[in-house]
């Protein structure tokens, strides 16, 4: 049972949980990501996903954060406090193990970054096979699983400076890219702001882009245990979550207008998704007239924060999984802790399907642009399925709301607030569903067929396990009995 926060913890105040939470959840990236997708008209789309899925979403989370302000397991405990201990296992293992084309995806991210800080260019990634390149990237991980193992936190510490950094230079660059035309001589493209520019097309292809974008605005519950380190947490957590949404909505409209200058939105480059990041500073270097400095500083940021995510979340979703499970869902050989307080089995499972998932479709993707963008939407159909619990919970709070107190609500009416619920929860699904549909690649060629088969399997797999892991504590339960 969980123990009120003392007077003492209550350190921070909603406006500093608010921009932890946009630093957690939003990034650069995202708006790389979507303008490499859907060119000026993600503007539309990220005014749609905003109205239609993330205000409500992150209004949810704050009528949770603010009901469960005691909670330490965020949305595993909300799962157990509104529905049923088996549940809340699902949730935590799918938190957990949604995280694994995560891991197989961060050294990718890592040697494009060492490339533009030696190289000052995407050379790296051309000048070996995707089976070579992804070899030192499977490397990469198990120095990176070794070094987590050791139980070392240093990296942490560094890691969150330079996410810090990058946040800031996110925000230098959207005003220092609006600001261009007017205060440098720079050519910068120009569009027309009109219906054909920014209104998307919303047929099969736009849908498959959805779980780009629905990727892109999840994740806000990640930081609700920090709920009871708010002086008022019923009041101020909802309030930190207005603030962030706000301020994600602001850049994301922004950053994509300012990408609109650097980048035809007619003739988005093939590596934008990989590469794009780097442009944008290599760009804005030349504006300004300071050649490449802003690509090597947003190179070494991403380098070293890419490097401590890693670490951490390798580390971090596994022992929130096995922090509050109930004991006859996982053997014990999943639960054992060694004197380091590191769950050896769970690492070494970790190590085996990381390693598939970097190894295997570099026999069957081309080239790394291609090996890239594949795995990165492989993130956007796998990690969107841990929202799911968020909304189920919400549904279930809803619907027995009258066990629960709270001094926010999204909605009062336990009506209205299902069907929210029930809207988030379908979206997410079906533009998760969507999204294994590949993009970039002749319909039906043995690349698409290759692609599709694998965004099919691995959550199937990934998930699979869980599901396998209380059959097998059931049977190991009765072995004790006999």
């Amino acid at each position: 049972m969980n123990q009120p926060t003392s007077s003492k913890n209550k350190i921070l105040t909603w406006q500093a949980l608010g921009l932890m939470t946009f630093s957690s959840v939003w990034g650069f990236g995202n708006i790389v990501n979507g303008y490499a997708n859907q060119g000026l008209k993600a503007v539309v789309s990220w005014i749609i996903m905003f109205t239609i899925y993330f205000i409500p979403y992150t209004l949810m989370v704050g009528e949770m954060g603010s009901t469960f302000k005691d909670s330490q397991g965020g949305v595993s405990s909300w799962i157990r406090s509104t529905s049923s201990a088996k549940l809340a296992y699902f949730a935590g293992w799918t938190y957990w193990i949604c995280h694994m084309p995560y891991l197989a995806q961060k050294p990718q991210s890592m040697l494009v970054a060492l490339g533009w800080a030696i190289f000052r260019n995407g050379s790296l990634t051309k000048m070996m096979s995707p089976l070579v390149l992804q070899s030192i990237a499977l490397i990469l991980f198990f120095f990176f699983l070794w070094y987590a193992s050791r139980g070392i936190r240093s990296l942490k510490h560094i890691g969150a400076l330079a996410g810090s950094t990058k946040v800031i230079m996110s925000f230098l660059y959207i005003l220092l890219a609006l600001a261009a035309p007017y205060i440098t001589e720079a050519k910068t493209f120009t569009y027309r702001l009109d219906m054909e520019t920014l209104m998307p097309t919303f047929d099969f292809d736009y849908m498959t882009t959805l779980a780009i974008l629905v990727f892109a605005v999840g994740g806000c519950e990640r930081l609700s245990p920090y709920v009871n380190n708010l002086k008022d947490p019923s009041r101020e957590y909802p309030r930190s979550m207005i603030f962030m949404t706000i301020m994600v909505c602001v850049t994301a409209i922004l950053g994509t207008f300012a990408m609109g200058l650097m980048f035809d939105p007619q003739n988005v480059p093939k590596d934008l998704m990989m590469n794009g990041s780097y442009y944008c500073f290599a760009k804005l270097g030349e504006y300004y007239g300071v050649g490449q400095t802003f690509v090597v500083i947003f190179a070494l940021c991403t380098l070293i924060g890419q490097a401590s995510t890693l670490a951490v979340s390798i580390d971090a979703p596994i022992k929130i999984l096995l922090a509050d499970v109930d004991e006859k869902f996982v053997p014990e050989r999943f639960r054992k802790i060694n004197s380091r307080g590191v769950p050896v089995t769970g690492y070494q499972l970790t190590a085996l399907l990381v390693g598939i998932l970097i190894i295997v479709p570099a026999l069957g993707i081309g080239d790394m642009t291609s090996l890239y963008n594949w795995l990165m939407r492989l993130n956007a159909v796998c990690m969107p399925l841990r929202y799911l619990w968020v909304f189920y919970a919400y549904m279930m709070l809803k619907k027995h709301q009258d066990r629960f107190q709270s001094d926010y609500h999204f909605v009062k009416s336990a009506a209205l607030g299902k069907m929210a619920g029930a809207w988030c929860f379908f979206f997410t699904a079906y533009a998760c569903f969507m999204g294994m549909f590949p993009r970039g690649v002749a319909a039906y060629s043995p690349a698409w067929t290759f692609q599709f088969t694998l965004n099919i399997l691995t959550p199937l797999v990934l998930f699979g396990i869980g599901v396998i892991l209380p059959y097998l504590a059931k049977k190991e339960r009765e072995r004790r009995a006999q």
